[in-house]
């Protein structure tokens, strides 16, 4: 499958420290394991000259204080708190100068973020969608994308997860319901 470079992004979702690093409150192997294929897939894409996108999770440490009913912290305990070490994208992949980051503070990195401006201000129509993790963040930002009629191509093997089962719904949701599933060698970009 080739992608047009000048209309597709590689969106790297969550790829931090608070997830994929042992050391991180929500760390999960599966989430580890996902940074050299992530780091493929990004390596191929800035040649071709397509965008990159990382979203960031982060939280102000009182987020959450005073809800009704959403509380993340309720559910996973305190993870990627605002100023920490955890918030950080890991190191094995560099944010570049021309990357655009996506700080956002719930699942979807299109609520309440630029990201949709962002795209469309850069004429992005195809995301090629990576990260971590694939039943949580992956799942709900590539909802989003599809919702707002943007293409999600999920990279199957550039995407962590906790279980390997958590994985494949999220996948085979995804192909059903909103967005397209690829495997990474699979991967291409036409060339100007």
């Amino acid at each position: 499958m080739a992608f047009d470079p000048d209309h597709t992004a590689v969106v790297v979702v969550d790829m931090q420290n608070g997830f994929c690093h042992p050391e991180g409150s929500l760390y999960a192997p599966g989430s580890e394991a996902a940074i050299e294929p992530v780091a493929a897939l990004l390596d191929r894409a800035r040649d071709a000259g397509a965008r990159v996108v990382f979203t960031r999770d982060v939280h102000p440490p009182e987020q959450f204080e005073g809800n009704h009913y959403y509380d993340e912290f309720d559910r996973w305990g305190e993870h990627v708190v605002e100023g920490t070490w955890e918030t950080a994208v890991v190191a094995d992949l560099p944010v570049e100068p021309d990357d655009h980051v996506v700080t956002k503070h719930t699942y979807d990195a299109f609520y309440n973020t630029n990201l949709e401006g962002w795209l469309r201000a850069h004429d992005v129509r195809d995301l090629l969608i990576c990260g971590t993790l694939a039943n949580v963040c992956v799942l709900h930002t590539a909802g989003s994308a599809g919702l707002r009629d943007f293409r999600p191509v999920l990279v199957r093997d550039a995407i962590g997860a906790i279980e390997e089962d958590h994985r494949e719904y999220a996948l085979d949701h995804a192909d059903w319901l909103f967005g397209e599933v690829e495997e990474l060698e699979d991967v291409e970009f036409e060339s100007g």
